[in-house]
């Protein structure tokens, strides 16, 4: 059964880092895609950052892009988003997943690409 999880999600200030991590079992990382999608209050689920299978290639956001940093370790079966000068903006419901594919910038861009989905981690950044 293949299973994601996410951790290192909470309340921050305005400003704060915040490193979001993500565990996969039951698949083979190292064969894996890995990107972050959000939801924030009201809106539809975004694309934040994605990370190829070889972690040689890192696509992000406009919008968090020189302040989001996606990783991986392979031998780990992690991934990790380190989130550095949250603003509000940031508060959303953070995911986790994987997808095994042909890679195309706009492919790791596009969430139905992926098959595999964690259940979220909340993130809030205060003013």
């Amino acid at each position: 059964q293949v299973q994601l999880a996410e951790s290192g999600g909470g309340w921050v200030r305005a400003g704060d880092s915040l490193t979001l991590s993500c565990a996969l079992s039951g698949r083979s990382f190292s064969t894996v895609h890995m990107a972050w999608f959000r939801q924030g209050p009201g809106l539809e689920r975004e694309f934040v950052a994605a990370i190829s299978r070889s972690g040689l290639s890192t696509y992000y956001a406009d919008s968090v892009k020189g302040r989001f940093t996606i990783s991986r370790d392979n031998a780990k079966n992690t991934t990790s988003l380190q989130m550095n000068s949250l603003i509000p903006e940031d508060t959303a419901l953070y995911y986790c997943t994987g997808g095994s594919f042909t890679l195309t910038g706009r492919a790791m861009r596009d969430s139905q690409r992926y098959d595999s989905w964690g259940q979220g981690i909340q993130v809030t950044v205060s003013s």
